[in-house]
């Protein structure tokens, strides 16, 4: 078993930034790529990012490229969501979660997830 806890959501203005955590515990952390997901209200969750294990391969959605970044502290054993240039269509519950093995951007191959935190981007 992966237990995941996600903080540093908020309440933020558009252009500005947040960095979220998630903290992991119960396995070898750098067994498992990390995910990051959304659900804004109304609408299905999203892939977000992804990281591999050791941290050498990332993926990204596209609308978050270049605003977003995906990094990992594996001696801490956490993943961190950094956003930057955030607009108000990133308003969203953003959960983490993990897999064994390789880095997927589809939810249904993750095992492991958070209980989600909220960002919410000021127009």
């Amino acid at each position: 078993q992966v237990q995941l806890v996600e903080s540093g959501g908020g309440l933020v203005q558009a252009g500005g930034s947040l960095r979220l955590s998630c903290a992991a515990s119960g396995r070898t952390f750098s067994d498992y790529a990390m995910g990051w997901f959304r659900q804004a209200p109304g609408k299905e969750r999203e892939f977000v990012a992804a990281i591999s294990g050791s941290g050498d391969g990332t993926s990204y959605l596209d609308p978050v490229k270049g605003r977003f970044t995906i990094s990992r502290d594996n001696a801490k054993n956490t993943a961190y969501l950094q956003m930057s240039s955030l607009k108000f269509e990133d308003t969203a519950v953003y959960y983490c979660a993990a897999r064994f093995g390789f880095m997927a951007d589809q939810g249904a191959r993750y095992n492991y997830w958070g209980q989600g935190t909220q960002v919410t981007v000021s127009s």
